[in-house]
């Protein structure tokens, strides 16, 4: 058998050299040599944690440190070492604690620096969130223009995306009521050119539609070469079929035809609805109809007066187009602004007529006037 283990006497260096027993004693060696004791020690060393580990055991008496020995007391070196580690452990948890709570830039523990990374980075995560609508509010891309135009509510067809002049057209001439000859003879041509073109396309053009076709004089236009105006290369030919243009020809005749019959092409087109604008008060697109009853019968009218192209569709057009057809949604803020147009329209006639009345009765009694006068001095000779 062996004798006893031969025993070191131990003072601070050593303790600073050796770390502490495990339970088992020293049959092993020290726990520095054991690769699986050296890495923790290599972490606690790395950290600040570590330094008052180191600081703790140089503060212990060498009289606990030499009752470790296993020659005088080696029933109780278990116990006293638990005593011990849980000391350790205690004031390195409560250290951690301390210095997490001090400082977000210490040094933490794996467990609680990934804590508080994850924590931060949810928070630096959430925080863009709620302060997006302001940034946009504040870089310009919510505010009002100065004529506050997005603040105005159109017809759901007109979308930020529609064409400028579009729009334009939505908001100055689309539904008001129309009187001129000439600008009704215009938008009859335009609505029938829809069957080729869109809209937006047909303004963009409309310059050279007025140049090509003498500003829509219908006197000047039943007057245009023919041939000329339908010859391949020629302008015209370039924004409608020859079939289109040459209808374009007729209807300028035969609109010189009514104005002849009705005194104006207006007298005749309004008659329709006894000279006052239909409100169809539409809250939907999908309501607005392609072609009403009242289309079918103007187209009737006027293919029998030798118009062509001008089916119900187009015709049904040319009524919105020209106002003989509100149909604004009764969202769009042009849908009152059109039926006050009308009104106005309607008073101004009442007034054009009244005063024409006037005029006619001092016509006829300036002329009775002159006839007594004329009797007068005829009969004093």
């Amino acid at each position: 058998m062996s004798g006893a283990p031969r025993v070191r006497s131990m003072n601070v260096a050593d303790s600073e050299a050796r770390p502490v027993l495990g339970p088992a004693g020293n049959k092993g060696g020290s726990l520095s040599a054991k690769k699986p004791a050296s890495k923790p020690l290599r972490k606690v060393e790395k950290s600040p944690v570590g330094v008052t580990v180191a600081e703790s055991k140089k503060a212990l008496p060498s009289s606990t440190i030499n009752s470790l020995s296993p020659k005088t007391h080696s029933a109780s070196v278990p116990s006293v070492l638990r005593r011990h580690e849980q000391l350790l452990h205690s004031n390195l948890s409560l250290n951690a604690s301390c210095s997490s709570d001090a400082s977000t830039d210490s040094f933490h523990s794996r467990a609680s620096t990934a804590r508080l990374i994850r924590s931060n980075s949810v928070g630096s995560r959430r925080k863009p969130y709620p302060s997006k609508p302001r940034s946009v509010v504040s870089d310009g891309g919510l505010d009002s223009p100065p004529d506050g135009s997005h603040l105005k509510k159109r017809c759901a067809w007109v979308t930020p995306n529609t064409d400028p002049c579009y729009v334009a057209f939505h908001d100055e001439e689309w539904g008001v009521p129309v009187r001129d000859d000439k600008k009704l003879f215009e938008l009859l041509v335009l609505s029938g050119a829809l069957s080729e073109l869109t809209w937006p396309v047909i303004l963009s053009k409309r310059h050279l539609f007025r140049e090509v076709f003498a500003d829509f004089d219908p006197i000047t236009v039943t007057k245009l070469n023919e041939k000329k105006l339908i010859a391949p290369g020629s302008m015209a030919s370039s924004l409608l079929s020859e079939l289109k243009l040459r209808a374009i020809i007729e209807n300028a005749r035969q609109i010189s035809k009514v104005i002849d019959e009705f005194g104006s092409f207006n007298e005749y087109i309004w008659g329709f609805v006894n000279q006052k604008p239909i409100v169809s008060r539409f809250r939907f697109p999908r309501q607005v109809p392609v072609k009403t009853p009242k289309a079918d019968v103007i187209s009737k009218d006027l293919v029998r007066r030798g118009f062509r192209s001008v089916g119900p569709t187009v015709v049904y057009s040319f009524m919105q187009v020209v106002g003989i057809t509100n149909d604004h949604l009764t969202g769009c803020f042009r849908f009152q602004e059109c039926i006050a147009a009308a009104e106005a329209k309607e008073e101004n006639g009442i007034i054009d007529t009244a005063e024409e009345k006037k005029t006619d009765n001092v016509n006829v009694i300036e002329s009775e006037l002159s006839i007594a006068i004329d009797e007068l001095s005829f009969s004093s000779e």
